[in-house]
């Protein structure tokens, strides 16, 4: 999957605001409430915080797909937004984790942020295409504009706009560089840290990539991913290798830092038990193969990991709708 497929060209829309703790459902609860709560005059002081603070808590919204603009909205300039199913699972009263209290919660953002279609090239970029393991703030910055303005397709942004960009993601996933004990604050500011997919050397205080099993990531949240990625790539037939779901460009063995054995052993507890989808051998290629829909499959493996009940919620829009049984489309 190439980046012009995979992305679109936003840049610095964040407003220089790297997620925060409690931005993800804030996006939620306001649009649940109201279409238009990002838009309106004085929705500073409805949500309770600055007006580039608005803006952000809106772009992270939409970037990690819990809400989207609303495709029967009659203004097209600013449209309505709506939550999506995924947002409603996770995020409703009594959803699957409304409060971000399980650590797979943290790992399914970070694969939504960067899932197509994703509105963070940038992070895109550096998750897929960067190939240093160590490097500093200039070596991405100047990496990722190169990158940028190889594609046909787009107008070279700014370069102030990919620093940015690059600032945000190094502030969202990094540990904050700070003398003495790291503070719950640090964790606070922004819960992806947690994740520790980013950290820095010991030896010469570089941002490193964190490669190799990640023990906070949950089984069921890879596969999900795995599912979610088969449904979005558009890829043909009721297999695939898991060569390819680790090595391409986009696919989540590139977004998690897997190889491909640890790959296949982070999936197994969960391909066990689901008489749907499962892990095959042929002349030593490992392959993944489905017998339903891959978002089908996903959305059960979901529901079985967070073990509650869908949330009941009424609506007319079948986009509204959380995940049921039978819902289709991969949000």
């Amino acid at each position: 999957m190439r980046l012009a497929e995979a992305t679109k060209p936003m840049f610095a829309r964040h407003e220089t605001f790297h997620p925060r703790y409690g931005w993800f459902r804030k996006s939620y609860v306001c649009v649940t409430e109201d279409p238009r709560a990002f838009v309106k005059d004085d929705a500073p002081v409805q949500i309770g915080v600055g007006k580039n603070m608005v803006r952000a808590i809106r772009f992270w919204g939409l970037a990690a797909k819990l809400i989207k603009e609303d495709p029967q909205s009659d203004n097209r300039r600013a449209p309505d937004l709506i939550p999506t199913r995924l947002g409603h699972s996770l995020f409703s009263d009594n959803g699957w984790d409304p409060y971000m209290e399980d650590p797979g919660t943290l790992w399914l953002l970070h694969w939504l942020l960067l899932a197509p279609p994703c509105r963070l090239p940038v992070w895109w970029f550096a998750f897929n295409e960067f190939l240093p393991v160590e490097f500093i703030d200039d070596d991405l910055e100047a990496a990722t504009i190169a990158r940028l303005e190889a594609v046909p397709e787009w107008a070279s942004p700014h370069p102030s706009s990919a620093k940015k960009d690059v600032s945000a993601l190094l502030r969202t996933y990094a540990p904050a560089q700070r003398e003495g004990r790291i503070q719950i604050d640090d964790v606070l500011d922004c819960p992806l840290r947690e994740l520790r997919l980013i950290g820095r050397s010991i030896a010469t205080n570089r941002y490193r990539f964190t490669l190799g099993s990640k023990p906070t990531l949950p089984s069921a949240v890879i596969a999900y991913c795995t599912l979610d990625y088969i449904a979005r790539a558009n890829i043909l037939g009721n297999s695939v290798t898991l060569g390819r779901l680790t090595h391409e460009l986009g696919a989540p063995g590139k977004a998690f830092r897997l190889t491909e054995g640890e790959f296949q052993e982070a999936l197994e507890p969960t391909i066990d038990k689901h008489a749907a989808v499962k892990l095959t051998s042929t002349a030593g290629v490992i392959q993944l193969s489905w017998t339903q829909q891959p978002t089908e499959i996903g959305k059960q493996i979901l529901n079985d990991y967070y073990r509650c009940s869908l949330p009941s919620i009424a609506s007319n829009q079948t986009q509204n709708r959380p995940f049921t049984a039978n819902s289709t489309g991969v949000q």
